[in-house]
């Protein structure tokens, strides 16, 4: 009874991710409508609010097409394990009752999304197109590059809360939000997620300018539809894990899900305002200025670490 109450869970979990992220699609379109000085969506049901459902049936009726030299196989499972990583990254999401709250969620968060980049690259090297396979480099570099960046960060929070669960976040900020402690690292964070996620002003594997569509420029149908919901669901996870982080993380209050609400916007305006960056000076700002300064932080916190608990013992 207790498997079948965590698959139900789980299934329950997974319909709210999806049903989020269509809605997160028609807030992205909305939000970036009153930014350009247009309505957005509003045409399909009341203020566009069936939108999200319009695209969906538009989306995976639409033909499928695979490119003749592709490799079939690769070509097309790479949306659905891609899709399928990101679904797997909220078993880490701290719950209380009858779900999986193991002591290593963060280790198993770095697992599943460095598999993550595996899925860009095989998605675009199985097109067998140009454009394609230098869009997927793009990301894979980025990724790792940005991986490094985000491990080094989140273990100056590891030493601080001496502990690899998630849960921990919560009890270590009940009194104190760690975004006040640890203001720098925080907006590092932060910065390190967009790239992360493959998001302005870090969309490289997307550069619509040089390289059509990225990665995904073969991908039609069923295969783009899958694409675009595991990067929504990336972004919904990430905003969550920062909110965790340093922004309270009381999973038993409602503000936590207005903070998360709050960060997803944060993306979305992050996307409307800023201009993509240059693709060296992404390089640059990872390996010269985020990793020295994270290792500077982590050597400071491992000593405030150690100084507070010589004067405990």
């Amino acid at each position: 009874m207790d498997l079948l109450l965590m698959f139900l869970n789980f299934f329950i979990l997974l319909i709210s991710i999806l049903v989020g992220v269509a809605f997160l699609t028609l807030l992205e379109r909305k939000l970036l409508g009153y930014i350009q000085i247009r309505k957005g969506p509003n045409k399909v049901g009341y203020l566009g609010i069936l939108q999200p459902f319009s695209d969906a049936i538009k989306l995976f009726s639409k033909e499928q097409m695979f490119p003749l030299m592709s490799n079939y196989s690769i070509f097309f499972l790479s949306p659905m394990f891609s899709l399928l990583l990101s679904l797997l990254l909220w078993l880490s999401f701290p719950m209380y009752m009858g779900f999986l709250s193991f002591n290593f969620s963060v280790l198993f968060f770095f697992s599943v999304s460095s598999l993550g980049v595996y899925m860009i690259m095989m998605s675009g090297w199985s097109s067998n197109s140009n454009y394609s396979l230098l869009g997927s480099l793009r990301s894979v570099a980025q990724t790792i590059s940005y991986e490094v960046s985000l491990f080094t960060i989140m273990l100056s929070y590891l030493i601080l809360i001496s502990s690899l669960n998630l849960f921990d976040f919560m009890n270590f900020q009940k009194f104190l939000w760690l975004l006040f402690l640890t203001f720098p690292l925080s907006f590092m964070w932060l910065v390190s997620s967009l790239a992360e996620t493959n998001r302005t002003p870090f969309d490289f594997a997307e550069g619509e300018s040089e390289l059509v569509s990225g990665f995904n420029i073969e991908y039609s149908s069923g295969g783009f539809a899958l694409i675009f919901l595991a990067e929504y669901s990336s972004i919904m996870f990430m905003s969550m894990l920062s909110v965790l982080m340093f922004l309270g993380g009381n999973i038993n209050s409602f503000f936590f899900y207005i903070k998360v609400v709050f960060l997803i916007f944060f993306w979305v305006w992050v996307r409307g305002t800023l201009p993509r960056f240059r693709y060296d000076k992404l390089m640059y700002l990872s390996w010269k200025v985020y990793l020295p300064v994270s290792l500077n932080f982590l050597m400071f916190n491992l000593g405030l670490k150690c100084f507070i608990l010589t004067l405990m013992f």
